[in-house]
């Protein structure tokens, strides 16, 4: 149907006609009543997309054979085509059920055979009829059909409908583009309500359901009311086009004004050698802008910013302000990233090879990396939180993430913040305002997504400033930083594919609302042989490539590598281990550069003459079993540590002394012990008026270092019954848990790091609450193995466990010399032996396994 009708009208034999021409022969003919209500019959020309209307002139191809062949009987018998739509146009055989009821009889004014055997004819609408009966379908469909006479009286309120119709019709044409002037000429002549319709909702853009909707409408008052809803309807989106399409043509008018009156600009003032460096850098300026990928928002605010600059004069004191914060939106990367490499092989071979152990991070990493490779348009980027003692390898892991992800490393150190405005920054009505930490970091990350590393979030200050800890809240949650809002930008950022790792020695000090937003995965403390597994692989390696002895290597024994851990460092991490190495490797590189006889291997015997005697040498008390002293276990920010409580008893009069700087929670632990002690005098053997006689001293070394807690609790009991029976407490014991007036042992934290302190001293035995049996999942294998750990519920047990049976006195050694061997024994093999009346069986060791597999 893509053919030029003008051309194919004059083809034809047709002067070239008007938009809806008609046949001279029909125009002014009148048809009579009876005339109109005969019932005709003759073949039906099935029609696609298209509704005939009466008095319409169109022309049609006929390319189907049923089609074909009614036209040619149409002709061959003169008579009548009656032009049904088909209510589906992807329909190819039309049948009755495919047809609508109501056509129109057209009247075939020219044919001509096409070349490809379909036909092109030129058809013209007579009146409206009705399908009454198929006759039949072979060869070509043939019907039967009652015409349909309407009505030509034009009542008042038909007067008013084609008035208003003809209104519509007049401003649709105004605007339309497709519709020519001379439509609504010819529909200002036409006098019959019907006609009127009829024209106008053929002009209209309607789909084949409406048009004949129209069509079968047969009151004329009722399809002018039809037309007049459908001519609002256009005109609406008509009007909603034009102002669309004006203010596209304003917008273009003005840029192009824009541009030539800034070339003329720039011509005029190259010609008097008047370009001013201000007006350059305007140009620049808005040349970045245009190029740079900004989100909308951020663009509008970008150009609002320099139709400032420019309507400032040059001196303006705000002029600075603004290119600054330009640069600032210019320099930040919007939507640069770096492809991330999702290669689970190559990521775990690179974290492998920069740190030993740490499986759950390992782990954790290789998870996400599996489930970006799956689902990379769902995938949050994880918020870490690694906690552990200084020295574990927290920093040097986030380094390591970065390069195996092939992302960019960037850090922010947070120890001592105490400014709110140093995350969110401050705002521009401030002099020398600049953006936060987050935002300045992120410009130097050069990319939206790298690998930001916020060390030491425990360390954060609150003042009167602000709350650090609080701004961060936005930054570390996903649900809102995509659109993190800095005072100074005054646009939001997306922070949502920034993979954030925050580091802290302790969890405490963190609020609760920022910390349930982070992940936490622990670094232990290193034990012994860890150590020195990292001390063979990478510290030596790197002490030896940085002091220049690549040449002549230095090599240390695993002895002399054990005695530097047990003798001269203290810690969870291998800060301290490295420190040595690198004092031995440059003693070794003085001797090189001096031309002296070269350092190749370092003996235990030879720590002393490089590092000094040993810092840490093993205290002459800790070997032997003592009365009054038992060893607790503490945790700190380093990792875990011994606590020894040592209790001294003198006459006096029952007061009670706590020195060593304890807390308030210490002191009432003391408290309490004594109070049990007391309690169970009876059972202990202890007489009663020893308490109102005696005054009791109960000391924990390193007064100057502040304790506090409720775990020592079971150790100062410890200690405190050793002193008032005389029983020693063995030495290779240890002990962690609160203690209760009743005698019950609570569970307490920190259990990992206070059993790898315990290995790390040498002790044998441990004794913790049983509550903390699921602690010992994360204890390493090679300490569970060396370490026996009992778990108790009752105060009775840990005594049991901790000290040794009474010495016998010379009378009762005479008499029974084997009096206290049984209880001893049989306490030993875990049978309850105290003199707590009904407390439950002692405990048994934990054994190389306890609770479950070990931690690596």
């Amino acid at each position: 149907m893509n053919r030029d009708w003008g051309e194919w009208w004059t083809q034809m034999g047709w002067s070239q006609p008007g938009f809806f021409p008609y046949f001279d022969q029909y125009e002014d003919e009148e048809f009579t009543e009876e005339q109109a209500e005969e019932i005709i019959e003759g073949p039906l020309l099935p029609l696609r997309d298209m509704v005939f209307f009466p008095r319409m002139v169109a022309p049609l191809v006929v390319a189907r054979p049923l089609s074909i062949e009614a036209v040619e009987v149409a002709l061959e018998l003169d008579e009548p085509l009656i032009a049904v739509a088909q209510r589906d146009a992807q329909t190819e055989e039309a049948g009755p059920e495919d047809l609508y009821n109501f056509g129109t009889d057209i009247v075939i004014g020219r044919m001509l055979r096409m070349p490809d055997g379909t036909l092109s004819i030129l058809a013209q609408g007579h009146q409206r009829v009705q399908i009454l009966e198929y006759v039949h379908l072979e060869p070509y469909i043939r019907v039967r059909a009652m015409p349909i006479v309407e009505s030509t009286e034009r009542s008042q309120m038909t007067e008013a409908l084609m008035r208003a119709v003809l209104n519509l019709f007049e401003r649709v044409v105004q605007l339309s583009h497709h519709l020519p002037e001379d439509l609504y000429v010819f529909a200002l002549n036409i006098r019959e309500p019907g006609w009127l319709a009829d024209i106008i909702a053929q002009s209209l853009n309607l789909d084949t359901a409406q048009r004949q909707e129209i069509l079968e409408i047969l009151d004329p008052t009722a399809r002018l009311q039809r037309v007049n809803v459908l001519l609002a309807k256009e005109l609406d989106v008509l009007e909603l086009e034009s102002k669309i399409h004006t203010q596209v043509q304003q917008e273009m008018d003005r840029s192009q004004r824009e541009y030539f009156l800034r070339e003329q600009m720039k011509a005029i003032q190259t010609e008097l050698g008047e370009t001013d460096t201000f007006t350059q850098e305007l140009n620049q300026l808005r040349g970045r802008i245009e190029q740079a990928q900004f989100p909308p928002e951020v663009r509008a605010q970008a150009e609002r910013e320099l139709a400032r600059l420019a309507a400032m004069p040059p001196m303006a004191p705000d002029v600075g302000i603004i290119r600054t914060y330009l640069d600032w939106l210019l320099e930040l990367p919007w939507t640069e990233e770096t492809e991330d490499n999702l290669d689970l092989r190559h990521v775990a071979e690179v974290l492998e090879s920069s740190h030993y152990g740490l499986p759950k991070a390992k782990e954790r990493i290789l998870e996400y990396i599996a489930v970006k490779k799956l689902a990379p348009e769902k995938m949050r980027s994880p918020i870490l939180c690694f906690v552990g003692p200084p020295g574990t390898g927290k920093t040097s892991l986030g380094q390591a993430i970065a390069k195996a992800l092939g992302r960019n490393f960037v850090r922010v150190s947070l120890g001592g913040v105490r400014d709110e405005a140093e995350i969110r920054g401050h705002r521009r009505t401030y002099i020398g305002a600049l953006p936060g930490r987050i935002i300045q970091t992120m410009r130097r990350a050069k990319t939206i997504n790298p690998v930001f590393m916020l060390d030491e979030v425990d360390k954060l200050g609150l003042d009167f400033r602000g709350d650090p800890a609080a701004a961060l809240l936005e930054v570390l949650d996903p649900e809102q930083n995509h659109a993190f809002s800095d005072h100074y930008l005054e646009v939001p950022y997306n922070l949502s594919k920034v993979f954030f790792i925050t580091t802290a020695n302790t969890l405490d000090p963190i609020p609760p609302a920022l910390r349930d937003r982070m992940e936490v995965i622990e670094f232990p403390s290193y034990v012994e042989e860890e150590k020195l597994e990292i001390a063979r692989r990478f510290l030596i390696p790197r002490q030896i490539e940085e002091n220049g002895l690549n040449g002549h290597p230095v090599t240390f024994t695993d002895a002399t590598l054990r005695r530097i851990v047990r003798e001269y460092t203290y810690e969870g991490g291998v800060r301290n281990l490295e420190r040595e190495v690198a004092n031995i490797c440059r003693k070794a590189a003085r001797r090189l550069a001096e031309g002296k006889r070269l350092l190749t291997r370092v003996a235990p015997a030879d720590l002393p003459r490089y590092l000094g005697p040993p810092r840490y040498p093993r205290d002459e008390a800790e070997e032997r079993d003592e009365i009054g002293l038992a060893m607790g276990l503490a945790w700190t920010e380093a990792g875990g540590d011994l606590m020894p409580v040592e209790v001294a008893l003198m006459p006096g009069k029952g007061s009670l002394t706590l020195t060593g700087q304890l807390g308030e929670v210490m002191q009432e632990s003391a408290q309490a012990a004594l109070s049990y002690a007391r309690s169970r005098s009876k059972d202990l053997g202890v007489a009663p008026d020893v308490f109102e006689k005696t005054d009791i001293h109960i000391h924990l070394p390193e007064g100057a270092i502040p304790k506090d807690g409720p775990s020592a609790g079971i150790t100062m009991a410890t200690a405190l019954i050793s002193a008032l029976t005389h029983r020693p407490v063995r030495r290779k014991v240890a002990m962690t848990g609160e203690i209760t007036l009743r005698g019950r042992v609570l569970p307490v934290g920190g259990i990992k790091e206070k059993l790898l302190a315990a290995h790390r001293a040498g002790m044998k035995e441990v004794v913790i609450p049983k509550r903390n049996q699921p602690d010992l999942v994360e204890i390493p294998r090679r300490v569970t193995r060396e370490l026996k750990v009992w778990m108790v519920e009752r105060m009775g047990e840990v005594l049991e466990v901790a000290l040794l049976p009474p010495q016998p006195s010379e009378e009762s050694a005479q008499h029974s010399p084997k009096a206290h061997r049984p209880r001893r024994s049989r306490a030993r093999k875990g049978e309850r032996v105290s003199p707590d009346a009904g407390q439950p069986p002692a405990p048994g060791p934990a054994g190389a396994n306890p609770g479950g597999r070990g931690g690596e």
